[in-house]
């Protein structure tokens, strides 16, 4: 098993672009903890990460148990998944004027998430070591997932379509009845 005393983990998904830059901050910050590395296609060398390029689910579900921070690139399921395991997240957009992503939706991502209290942002100009020392206290806020009301609205925009039909959604999965 990887992690046995894990208390960093950084994730940077599993996208074809490299993301060298979070590394990089990473790698310059000082820090004694142990920091384990999910890369996926980017390449990096370092005596200070244990870097690994794809990590299987069971063993990455642990991993996030461990850690004490999660550092990650701004992937809604990478930072919902730490944040349902109540972890303190630090979440870095990779962005296209870098190369690291085909555009910069990470962005609206983690400003999303961070101005409602949920996760850290690592931002360009940011000095890693002092947001790794803000999220010693940093307290994020609980998160909820607002599936029911999402699937709520959705179902009422559907019976919008069928305003004559009644549709009989109970036991019925995903094929709902029309009457």
């Amino acid at each position: 098993m990887l992690g046995v005393d894990l208390l960093i983990l950084i994730t940077l998904g599993t996208q074809i672009q490299q993301f060298k830059r979070l590394l990089d901050a990473v790698e310059s910050c000082s820090t004694d903890e142990r920091i384990v590395v999910q890369a996926g296609h980017s390449t990096y060398e370092s005596e200070k990460m244990e870097i690994h390029g794809f990590i299987d689910m069971d063993e990455m579900e642990k991993l996030v148990e461990e850690a004490r921070i999660v550092v990650t690139h701004g992937g809604t399921g990478s930072i919902v998944g730490a944040l349902k395991k109540n972890k303190r997240v630090i979440a870095c957009a990779r962005l296209k004027k870098y190369g690291e992503h085909l555009d910069d939706h990470q962005l609206e991502i983690v400003k999303t998430f961070t101005d409602n209290g949920y996760i850290l942002a690592f931002t360009d100009g940011d000095d890693f070591s002092s947001i790794l020392k803000q999220a010693e206290s940093f307290e994020p806020k609980a998160y909820t997932s607002n599936s029911e009301q999402f699937i709520k609205k959705l179902e009422e925009k559907i019976d919008s379509f069928f305003p004559n039909e009644q549709i009989d959604r109970a036991n019925t999965g995903n094929n709902p009845i029309r009457h």
